[in-house]
């Protein structure tokens, strides 16, 4: 990764603590924080930019899970693991750092190859682009 100083444009490489990390997608929480989808090896990452600090998490289906897309809201960080079959979305807690998976559902077909998610007013929207579905995950 690389963080830009928003005064002066200078660039900082931001060494990851994995060796071969390969970064999809990024998210920001409230708090500032830069999360992270490993998607080479399976992890889930956050990035402190105020001390540097950086932290990383085993994907629940291990390395081989190929996290690809994430979004931050309702208090957790959301992310899926695309190779798995069918594919899983994951809710990762940020308090107590504790994980949820559930199936997704892509209509018959092998995979829906989920890309991006957004937060909505209700929840998640999810978007499949072998499927071409819009999939709305919601909670109370």
């Amino acid at each position: 990764m690389i963080k830009v100083d928003h005064k002066t444009f200078n660039l900082t490489l931001i060494e990851l603590p994995t060796l071969g990390t390969t970064v999809r997608r990024l998210a920001i929480d409230k708090a500032g924080m830069v999360w992270y989808v490993n998607s080479s090896k399976g992890k889930l990452g956050r990035y402190n930019p105020t001390n540097g600090k950086i932290t990383e998490w085993p994907s629940p289906s291990g390395a081989d899970s190929h996290p690809y897309a994430i979004e931050v809201t309702d208090g957790a960080v959301w992310f899926n693991e695309s190779k798995k079959r069918p594919e899983t979305l994951v809710r990762f807690d940020t308090k107590d750092e504790t994980f949820q998976s559930w199936i997704i559902s892509s209509g018959g077909v092998e995979s829906g190859l989920l890309r991006h998610m957004r937060a909505s007013e209700k929840g998640l929207l999810l978007h499949q682009t072998a499927t071409n579905h819009v999939i709305e995950v919601t909670w109370e």
